[in-house]
């Protein structure tokens, strides 16, 4: 790309970052009177349907608004980046007095009412009930602790996250909303760590050096399980494996998520750069690849969410009473937001990391369906988050019945950061 064509596609993404996604969230996320964040929309984000705060969203909140009031791509005014600092510190105060099962006990639970009071989800009798929400939290702390300067923050992230990783390490914790049986193991564990553990890198780096060489070694260890155990000789990640790391028959074992595997490319890419471990990072671009051509609707465009291993349709022969096997059966054929917006940052990154033109032609797909299909053309703004398989909105609960900025703006912002350093080495 000449520097002339990354600077419009700089100013395409960072108009859809600040008037089109920020633009709705802005005056409606902020709880002015109990703190913390709403963010139970409808897919079209006309209505407000619960007051419910789901911990996994607040800790995404907090990170996000860190994170713009520390970006270093020219997108804001120090008075925009001030008032996104202030935005943060809501939802840091309102995670440190109410997401955690009790005072020094550093689990979250899942679900708060409006006030922060824990709640229980369903007929489930316990309140951590996954530990992704551990770790968005644990992020959502990680970015506030850099922006603010807060060892405070910092501190309750790190113990947030030895309690994590000694919880996985025991095979003590909950995974909803996609609960396992324990003889299996998820790839999300492994792929959310890695990403978890460069977040707390960068704070430690700010707050804790002597710490910052455990998390390395902790990414390094993350990031090869996934390459070395539910990565295949063909380059696709499979969702589930055996506990002891072997392939799972069935649909349970036998299908892919495109989206989480074109996420956890960049996370391992990530890690291969804090790491200087070239192999990783060739290991990450396949994965992207793959993932992508693999998961792409040929019939109707876009990501389909889950496929089998040879990127074909589903075979829903299958005896398995495991929740993730009904997931994949009734969710197959979504085109989801996250998947999308994953894609369009990850394309971008390996076509400048490794200059292969193939990636480009990924992006130029996928921006393609993406723009014609998932922003909301209505008063509200945003994305339409939940598409059919035919590509039209549908209102349906994809792991929490919310409305997430989360992937949108991160993969926006992470963008535009990456297009301002392109610009930047080209003179």
């Amino acid at each position: 790309m000449t520097k002339s064509e990354i600077g419009r596609l700089y100013g395409f993404y960072s108009k859809e970052l600040k008037e089109n996604i920020l633009g709705f969230w802005l005056p409606r996320c902020l709880d002015k009177e109990f703190g913390g964040y709403q963010n139970c929309f409808d897919n079209k984000g006309e209505r407000l349907v619960s007051h419910d705060k789901y911990t996994w969203s607040q800790g995404r909140f907090l990170w996000m608004f860190s994170k713009l009031a520390t970006t270093k791509a020219p997108l804001f005014s120090d008075e925009e980046k001030s008032k996104f600092l202030d935005l943060a510190h809501s939802g840091y105060d309102f995670l440190r007095n109410h997401c955690l099962m009790g005072k020094d006990d550093y689990r979250c639970v899942f679900l708060m009412e409006r006030d922060g009071r824990p709640k229980k989800v369903g007929d489930y009798d316990t309140l951590d009930m996954s530990i992704y929400a551990d770790c968005f939290v644990i992020i959502g702390m990680a970015a506030y602790s850099i922006a603010s300067d807060s060892k405070d923050a910092y501190e309750f992230g790190k113990k947030l996250y030895l309690s994590a990783i000694d919880r996985v390490q025991k095979g003590n914790y909950n995974t909803l909303p996609y609960p396992l049986d324990p003889k299996y193991r998820a790839h999300g564990i492994p792929m959310i760590l890695t990403n978890v553990a460069k977040e707390l890198y960068l704070a430690a780096l700010q707050h804790d050096k002597k710490f910052s060489n455990s998390l390395l070694n902790d990414m390094d260890m993350t990031a090869r399980d996934v390459v070395k155990n539910f990565m295949d000789r063909k380059n696709v990640i499979h969702e589930v494996i055996s506990k002891d790391n072997k392939p799972v028959e069935g649909l349970l074992g036998q299908h892919m998520n495109p989206g989480h595997s074109i996420e956890d490319s960049w996370f391992i890419h990530d890690a291969a750069m804090l790491l200087n471990m070239p192999d990783l990072d060739e290991a990450a671009a396949k994965i992207m690849k793959t993932a992508f051509w693999r998961g792409w609707d040929e019939r109707y465009g876009g990501v389909l969410h889950f496929v089998n291993l040879e990127g074909n349709p589903l075979s829903f022969e299958s005896d398995s009473t495991e929740p993730t096997v009904t997931l994949v059966k009734g969710g197959w054929g979504d085109k989801l937001w996250w998947v999308h917006s994953e894609t369009l940052y990850a394309s971008l990154l390996f076509y400048f990391t490794t200059g292969d033109d193939e990636f480009m032609d990924i992006h130029n797909i996928a921006f393609e369906y993406v723009f014609s299909h998932f922003p909301n053309h209505g008063p509200e703004g945003e994305w339409i988050q939940i598409l059919t398989r035919e590509g039209d909105p549908q209102e349906k609960v994809v792991a929490l019945p919310v409305k997430d900025p989360f992937h949108i703006t991160r993969n926006l912002l992470l963008i535009c950061e990456l297009l301002d350093s392109e610009m930047e080495n080209n003179g």
